[in-house]
C-alpha cells in the first residue's frame, strides 16, 4: 500500500505543475496546447481563437511562410505517425516530436514531454506523396521515414522551406532531453 501512498503524492505533483503550466499558456496543460504554445513563441505563429479549429491551429505572422496556415503537432515520440484530416487540410503540419523509437510496446518507458527534432510538410504535397504510395489517411497516418527527413527543421536543417535562427534553436534547446 505504500506505492498508492506514493503515487497519490506524486499525482498532487502533478497537478500543482499542470496549474502552473496552465496559468503560462492561458489553456489545460495537455500536450497539444503546450506544443502549440512552444510553436507560437519559437516560430512566430497567431494561434486561432479556438482550440478545436477544423485544419489548422494558426496562421505564420513573418518570413516566406506568412498568411499561410499551420496545424501543429507535438508528439512525446516520433513514430513517423502523422494525425491528417484530409477534409480540414492546412497549408503546413509543423510537428515537433521526441526521440525516434519504433511503435513497439510502451511498457517500462516513459514518455517525456521533450522536443528531439521538428518538422515542416507541406500538407498538400505530402497528402499527395500518401495517396501515390497508398497509404491509409487519417489519425496515425504512417509516413515513409524519407518523407520525415526531408522535412526536418531541427536539430538539422535539411529542409528548404525554412531555416530556423540561431535564436529559435536555442529556445527549441530548452526543451531537449540533453540539456
Amino acid at each position: 500500500m505504500q506505492e498508492l501512498y506514493e503515487l497519490a503524492r506524486l499525482i498532487e505533483q502533478k497537478n500543482r505543475i499542470e496549474r502552473k503550466i496552465t496559468e503560462i499558456i492561458r489553456r489545460p496543460a495537455l500536450i497539444g496546447h503546450v506544443g502549440e504554445y512552444i510553436a507560437a513563441k519559437v516560430f512566430g505563429i497567431s494561434l486561432v481563437d479556438s482550440a478545436s479549429n477544423k485544419g489548422f491551429d494558426g496562421y505564420f505572422t513573418k518570413g516566406n511562410l506568412k498568411g499561410k496556415t499551420v496545424n501543429i503537432k507535438f508528439y512525446t515520440k516520433n513514430e513517423r505517425l502523422l494525425d491528417i484530416n484530409p477534409n480540414g487540410l492546412p497549408d503546413y503540419y509543423l510537428v515537433l516530436t521526441g526521440d525516434l523509437r519504433s511503435a513497439a510496446s510502451s511498457r517500462g518507458w516513459t514518455r517525456p514531454w521533450c522536443i528531439s527534432y521538428v518538422y515542416l510538410f507541406e500538407a498538400s504535397a505530402l497528402l499527395e506523396q500518401l495517396k501515390a504510395r497508398n497509404v491509409k489517411i487519417g489519425i496515425a497516418t504512417s509516413v515513409a521515414g524519407r518523407y520525415w527527413e526531408d522535412a526536418e527543421i531541427f536539430p538539422s536543417s535539411k529542409n528548404s522551406l525554412y531555416t530556423l535562427t540561431n535564436e529559435q534553436k536555442e529556445w527549441l534547446e530548452l526543451f531537449s532531453l540533453q540539456r
